[in-house]
């Protein structure tokens, strides 16, 4: 019996918001229970889809668990800028806690670095064993058990931004793309220079908006 985790992450190019690390611990054996009720890359499912498979995820699997990396220490690994100390390796850390705690005999990562090799070594270097490690692009399209994780992670996050938005209202997705959150910022910026704790003031988003300030 190999038990296996898949690990992945929602978030990361928000300005709003943590980025939010999920896990989701399974018998490879029953890896194939993930795809026959219809889990597949969070972002090919609509949003009520994913919180019907959330709860499905749960109960097949036989443990989860989240990392939640909060915007000031995105922003403190950000504006310290040190090579090989950023975000994609905060990111990795994060991964690792939750290899951790699910302790799997092979964890299935989509990396966040571009050279994927480098990735799986930082997480490995921290384990205090050695998992069978495959980190591949597109491992959450690639592995069932790695797009239940993007789902967990993604439902979380949602969960977490639906919050915010029952003080603040509605300031859309909270991606720099999207017109409303761009202008729930300015708007913000232009009442307070001290920015909510859930914003992630080192994004370019911000520091434009902060330098086109008179």
């Amino acid at each position: 019996m190999v038990i296996i985790a898949g690990v992945d992450e929602a978030g990361r190019g928000c300005v709003i918001g943590p980025l939010v690390v999920a896990g989701v611990l399974i018998d490879e054996d029953r890896s194939e229970e993930l795809t026959s009720m219809g889990v597949r890359d969070s972002k090919q499912l609509t949003p009520k889809k994913r919180e019907v498979l959330a709860v499905e995820i749960e109960a097949v699997a036989d443990k989860w668990a989240y990392f939640y990396l909060q915007p000031w220490a995105i922003d403190k690994v950000v504006e310290r800028g040190i090579k090989y100390r950023k975000l994609n390796y905060l990111e990795a850390m994060a991964m690792a806690s939750v290899i951790r705690d699910l302790r799997p005999d092979r964890a299935y990562v989509d990396p966040a670095d571009v050279v994927a090799e480098r990735y799986g070594e930082q997480i490995l270097r921290v384990l205090p064993w050695k998992p069978e490690m495959v980190c591949e692009k597109k491992a959450d399209v690639k592995y069932p058990v790695v797009s239940a994780a993007s789902i967990l992670a993604k439902v979380r996050r949602d969960r977490i931004v639906a919050s915010y938005k029952e003080s603040y209202g509605d300031f859309g997705s909270g991606y720099p793309s999207d017109w409303r959150t761009v202008e729930f910022l300015k708007d913000l910026l232009e009442k307070t220079e001290d920015l909510p704790p859930f914003i992630r003031q080192s994004w370019s988003t911000i520091r434009r908006m902060r330098r086109a300030d008179p």
